[in-house]
C-alpha cells in the first residue's frame, strides 16, 4: 500500500466516522483501512486518528495532516482526466446555522442543484460550531468573527442584533429608550434554561465597549423562529439577528427599538478549504453562492438602515 492509498483510505475514514465505513465506500477490507492509518502514522512519527466505540476523532496534528492529505487528493483528482469541462459533479457537504440555512443558503443550494444535476449535497443546518476536518465538511457559513484558521474565509456580509416589538405591543407600553427601561418591558427569550437572560448592548458613547443588561423574559423558547412569531403576535420584546427580520420590519410587522444601543456588526464568512479543484462542487458552489449570498445581505442591511425593502 502507498501513501496516496493510504491518505484516500484515511480521507474516507474521516468522511464516515468509521474505519469500517472507509472500508466499505473503497471497498477494501477493514484490515487495508488499519494499514493505512498505521502507515500514516508510522511516516508522521505521532497519533493522527483517536479511535473509541464512538467513533473515530482526529488529533490536533491529525487535523493538519488531514488538510494536506485532502489537497493533495484534489490536485491529483484534477490532474487526471475527468469530466469535460463547465461539468461539476461529486458530493459536496455544507454547514450553516439552522435558520440562516432555512432562510438563505437552502434556496441558493437548490438553484446551484438544479444547474448541476450530477452534484450530491448533504446541507448540516446546526446551531453549533461544526469541525470541518473532523465532520468532513467542505463549505461552512459563519455569523461570527473568526479565529485565525488554516481555510480560506470569503466575506458574504454583516447581521447585527436587534431588539424589536410588534406596533400592537408597543401602543400597550412606552418604548423603551435605554437598555435599562427593559426591566418594565416583556421580553421574549431564547434560552429555555431559565427566565433570565443577558442582552449585550453598546455604550451610547463608545463605539468599542459594551454591557450586558440582565432582562427577565417571561417567555423562554428554544426556537428563533418561534420567539419571532410570538414578537409579531404582540407578546413581547425579542431580541434576533438582522436577516431574521428584515421583511417584517419592511412590511411594518415589527419596529426596532434601542437601535443607538445596537452592538457592533457581526460578520458573515463562507468558509473552506484552500485549493478546490476547478470543476469540485466546492469551487462552484462557491462561485454560484458568493454573490447571491451577499445581494441579499446587502439587502437586510439597507432594510435595517430604513433605506429599501426587500427585492425579489
Amino acid at each position: 500500500m502507498d501513501r496516496l492509498d493510504a491518505m484516500e483510505i484515511a480521507v474516507a475514514a474521516i468522511d464516515e466516522g468509521s474505519l469500517a465505513g472507509a472500508a466499505r465506500r473503497l471497498g477494501r477490507s477493514p484490515a487495508a483501512a488499519t494499514r493505512a492509518i498505521a502507515l500514516l502514522e508510522e511516516r508522521a512519527g505521532e497519533t493522527l486518528l483517536l479511535r473509541s466505540t464512538r467513533g473515530l476523532r482526529l488529533t490536533q496534528a491529525g487535523e493538519h495532516y488531514a488538510v494536506i492529505w485532502r489537497e493533495v487528493l484534489a490536485r491529483l483528482a484534477e490532474a487526471r482526466p475527468g469530466p469535460a469541462p463547465n461539468v461539476v459533479d461529486g458530493t459536496l457537504v455544507l454547514t450553516a446555522p439552522e435558520m440562516f440555512g432555512r432562510l438563505k443558503v437552502a434556496p441558493v443550494l437548490e438553484s446551484f442543484l438544479e444547474l448541476h444535476p450530477g452534484v450530491q449535497a448533504r446541507a448540516l443546518l446546526l446551531n453549533r460550531m461544526v469541525d470541518m476536518v473532523g465532520e468532513g465538511v467542505d463549505v461552512a457559513i459563519r455569523l461570527a468573527h473568526l479565529q485565525d484558521s488554516r481555510l480560506v474565509a470569503v466575506k458574504l456580509g454583516e447581521v447585527r442584533q436587534v431588539v424589536c416589538a410588534s406596533p400592537s405591543y408597543l401602543a400597550r407600553r412606552a418604548q423603551p429608550r435605554e437598555p435599562a427601561d427593559l426591566s418594565d418591558h416583556l421580553c421574549i427569550g431564547l434560552n429555555p434554561d431559565g427566565n433570565r437572560e443577558l442582552w449585550t448592548f453598546r455604550h451610547k458613547a463608545s463605539s468599542g465597549r459594551t454591557r450586558s443588561v440582565p432582562v427577565r423574559t417571561q417567555l423562554s423558547i428554544t426556537s428563533a423562529g418561534a420567539g419571532l412569531d410570538a414578537a409579531l403576535r404582540g407578546k413581547g420584546l425579542v431580541r434576533v439577528l438582522s436577516y431574521q427580520v428584515a421583511e417584517p420590519l419592511a412590511a411594518g410587522r415589527l419596529r426596532r427599538v434601542l437601535t443607538a444601543f445596537e452592538p457592533e456588526a457581526i460578520p458573515v464568512n463562507m468558509i473552506f478549504r484552500p485549493h478546490p479543484r476547478r470543476w469540485s462542487p466546492v469551487r462552484g458552489f462557491v462561485d454560484h453562492a458568493v454573490p447571491i449570498l451577499r445581494r441579499e445581505l446587502a439587502q437586510v442591511a439597507a432594510v435595517v438602515a430604513g433605506l429599501s425593502a426587500p427585492q425579489d
